[in-house]
Order: C-alpha cells, then structure tokens, then sequence
C-alpha cells in the first residue's frame, strides 16, 4: 500500500515486489473494493482516514495488508487479497 501512496504505477510495484504486473493489478482491485474506493487516489484517502497508513513518510516502514492489518514491520510483499 505504501508503494501505491507514494504514487508508484503497477509495473514499478510489481518489480519492488517482485511478482507479476496482473498480480499487483488484482491486488489494488480487491482493496479498492475493500475500501469502497473509486480510484487509487481514492483508495490512498480512505486508507489514510481509516489508519492503515503510518504517519511516518510513506513508504518507510512496513506495508498494509489488505485485510485491514497493520503495519507488516517492513515486510514490502504485505499487499495480499
């Protein structure tokens, strides 16, 4: 979620991550429909309103999952569905 907030695309999720660029596409659908968010600037608010985010620089530390869990402590692979 983090690497979503701090404005990466698909593809250069899929690379940090190291999985598929469909992969990290499926993914930000699901939490879009998690969240009830219609875009992902959408979906970077709604996961600031509900906590999800840390308050310390996106990015930084570890990744949301998308089951509504915390912080991951730095484990960047977090985004599941």
């Amino acid at each position: 979620m983090h690497l979503l907030y701090r404005g990466l695309d698909d593809a250069s999720v899929a690379r940090h991550l190291g999985v598929g660029h469909r992969t990290v596409q499926r993914k930000v659908q699901r939490l879009m429909e998690r969240l009830q968010a219609n875009g992902r600037v959408a979906l970077g608010a709604r996961a600031q309103e509900l906590g999800l985010l840390d308050g310390g620089e996106a990015g930084a530390g570890g990744a949301v999952r998308s089951d509504g869990g915390g912080s991951t402590g730095g484990n960047s692979r977090a985004i599941r569905g």
